[in-house]
């Protein structure tokens, strides 16, 4: 083994660890610890975090709050069970933006408290002077959070009611919930959360209890996560939702006109579970539900625990989007069970959860499209590096977190390939049984980059030749593309490539297109010649019939080539398209794209955005505030 000087301290100095080390190789139980450890280590200090929770920590959080969606408001009381070193006086908390009403201890007796100065992007520090008192109870409310995403009833599918949804990541529950916003601040957490009859509440924690009727037209809904997460996992969802059963731990909630499709996409969710397993060990977490959110939703999916969150816009009627929910499943073990302590370190969770989406995949449906699969996201390194430049130092692993340049290529798609890289050297066996324990032996803890490194140099790399061969330092700490990258099968597109390039040679197009896969389908768009005239977009469409795909992904591939040619006959689809989905991955890149076109472009963004934006989460806004402006 060659040697690696780790420097790495748990918070025993003052603080319990229960009962868990982390460089300890026994496997664990599939019992969580109540308190886990806070690394002390100067790569596991977040600096997106006012908290210092080696002094004082934040150890489970009780919410008892109400939804008011008429003013679009949480209001209510948060109990925080707070564990302090020897003579800590003070605990600080994150704040951007809620309002505090009082603070008192466990006992009712008032606490001094102070809000800081701001800093933008991180919110206030608020400061309160606990003295002996080891759980402290405050009075707040939150309006206009960031976090939270209100819709009216003509928003949602029904039409009838309307509907909340959270997304907390990364900092962003800091905006609605008092508590350290830190993902190395692993917490439990209760909640009981009044709604307004009929609507009906899930959240990221199994439901405790029975439905509780208040006042007649309100209703109170109780949870509970008896595991200690990241707090940007507490997530929230409320409206006009039913409940379908997919296997004997797994469901769906999606609203009633939503359920059905929901229901059938998501048929395999079981056996995807199994897949999982079978791989990596045991389901942790109980149930594994997920909501289909109305399309306002910016992301694709959101992992939190027991209860994913989903973009509507992955339903194509094939499963042809369902790596998807491999994806967000793989995250019950990486990211969910195993956190990255900082931000910086925000591959851990999405290029290891990548990689086991790809095994996932491969499981159920077949090496073909996993290797397809594989091979797009190769093509979005690739193409990634060309734009921003092989010694981009955002295109290393290991980053400050401070700003993302480069989306999801290198977080998601090169943390990917570095393990399918380290796969490839040491075989599939050997690399599988490693994965396995640093899951079983970090459960519900956090975790850096260099933990992961010396774990790998400790109980995978058998010598310094093997070693050589790996270059695990250049993966995660150096730009670009390490030389050993195992690149993706060449033969995986064969076909397709052909066609693409018979397509820019004399315009022929595939007979075939409606048997492709639709990863074959998206890796044709993506390649085509980019610059083409109305006449060639006109043949182009009316032949392959890209504007009538129910694939949303393969239709944000056509609308963007259409718009950056200023093809007139997309812009009503596209501005449909923008109105009715808010997944920041389909909508910034359009508004980018029209952006781009000079005053033709520009003026189709402004009008569309004045209208579409109200309806956009905080997450997607703001690349787009940034380009055009908060009034289009």
């Amino acid at each position: 083994m060659l040697p690696f000087a780790l420097s790495l301290s748990v918070a025993t100095i003052a603080l319990a660890t229960g009962g868990c080390t982390v460089n300890n190789q026994k496997a664990v139980s599939d019992e969580a610890p109540q308190v886990a450890p806070i690394l002390t280590s100067e790569d596991a200090i977040d600096d997106q975090t006012f908290a210092q929770p080696q002094v004082a920590r934040v150890t489970h959080v009780d919410l008892d709050v109400e939804l008011n969606f008429e003013d679009q408001s949480v209001e209510g009381e948060a109990v925080l069970d707070v564990q302090a070193a020897d003579g800590a006086k003070e605990i600080i908390l994150d704040n951007d933006g809620y309002t505090v009403r009082s603070i008192t201890d466990g006992k009712g007796k008032p606490l001094k408290y102070e809000l800081g100065e701001a800093v933008e992007g991180k919110g206030r520090p608020l400061t309160i002077q606990i003295g002996d008192a080891r759980q402290i109870k405050i009075a707040y409310s939150a309006k206009d959070a960031d976090a939270l995403q209100w819709l009216s009833p003509e928003q949602t599918a029904g039409g009838e009611y309307p509907y909340l949804f959270s997304q907390g990541q990364a900092i962003l529950n800091r905006t609605w919930i008092p508590t350290q916003d830190s993902p190395g601040i692993r917490q439990t957490w209760k909640a009981r959360i009044v709604a307004p009859k009929p609507l009906d509440v899930v959240m990221s924690g199994l439901k405790v209890g029975e439905v509780e009727d208040v006042d007649g037209n309100k209703r109170a809904f109780t949870f509970e996560m008896d595991k200690p997460v990241a707090p940007y996992l507490i997530a929230i969802a409320a409206g006009d939702i039913d409940f379908r059963e997919l296997g004997p731990r797994t469901g769906v909630w999606a609203e009633p006109a939503v359920l059905d499709r929901a229901a059938e996409e998501l048929s395999d969710t079981e056996q995807l579970v199994e897949a999982a397993e079978a791989l990596y060990g045991p389901y942790r977490w109980g149930r594994y539900d997920m909501i289909v959110l109305p399309p306002a939703f910016p992301y694709g999916g959101m992992e939190n625990p027991v209860m994913t969150f989903l973009t509507p816009t992955f339903i194509a009627g094939d499963k042809s989007n369902n790596g998807l929910i491999a994806h967000e499943l793989a995250h019950s073990w990486s990211g969910n069970l195993v956190t990255n302590a900082v931000w910086g370190d925000g591959w851990l969770n999405e290029g290891v959860t990548s990689y086991f989406e790809n095994r996932i995949v491969e499981a159920v449906y077949g090496k073909k499209r996993a290797e397809q699969e594989a091979a797009l996201a190769y093509a979005n390194i690739e193409e990634t590096l060309a734009d921003v430049g092989e010694d981009a130092p955002g295109t290393a692993l290991h980053t400050d977190g401070k700003e993302d340049l480069v989306g999801s290529a290198i977080a998601y798609d090169k943390g990917s390939y570095f393990l399918r890289t380290v796969e490839n050297i040491v075989g599939r066996e050997r690399f599988d049984a490693w994965l396995r324990q640093w899951f079983d032996n970090h459960a519900f803890q956090p975790a850096t980059s260099a933990m992961l490194l010396a774990d790998m140099e400790k109980n995978l790399v058998r010598d310094e030749d093997e070693a050589k061969r790996l270059m695990l330092r250049e993966w995660i700490y150096e730009p670009g593309l390490p030389s050993n990258v195992a690149k993706p099968d060449p033969k995986a597109f064969a076909d397709v490539d052909n066609a693409v390039n018979a397509y820019a040679k004399n315009g022929t197009l595939p007979k075939n297109w409606t048997e492709w896969t639709s990863a074959e389908r998206q890796r044709f768009l993506d390649n085509i010649p980019k610059k083409r005239t109305a006449e060639q977009l006109a043949t182009l469409n009316d032949t392959l019939k890209l504007d009538q795909s129910g694939n949303n992904e393969e239709l944000f591939l056509w609308l963007e080539l259409a718009l950056a040619n200023r093809y007139e006959p997309a812009v009503p689809q596209a501005e449909d398209f923008l109105a009715r989905i808010g997944r920041a991955k389909f909508v910034r890149p359009l508004f980018t794209v029209l952006w781009d076109q000079g005053e033709w472009g520009r003026a189709i963004a402004r009008h569309t955005y004045k209208k579409t934006r109200p309806g956009y989460h905080a997450v997607t806004r703001g690349g787009i505030d940034a380009l055009i402006g908060k009034e289009g």
